[in-house]
């Protein structure tokens, strides 16, 4: 379920703009997307902070 929900916003979110015209740009896309998802994305469960920088909280405390 985690994943479905997952490629679900990657299918509405990283080709609402623009539909790639290649393998080698919606590949471009999908790399782009989970570095975003996993590093900028500011998540309200995770205490306003991006998945990375919550992991990186708990591995401080």
């Amino acid at each position: 379920a985690v994943m479905e929900n997952f490629f679900g916003h990657l299918k509405a979110e990283a080709t609402h703009h623009a539909r790639p015209d290649s393998i080698e740009e919606l590949s471009s896309m999908i790399k782009d997307y989970i570095h975003w998802w996993n590093t900028a994305r500011v998540h309200t469960r995770l205490e306003g902070l991006s998945p990375v920088e919550y992991r990186a909280q708990a591995l401080v405390a």
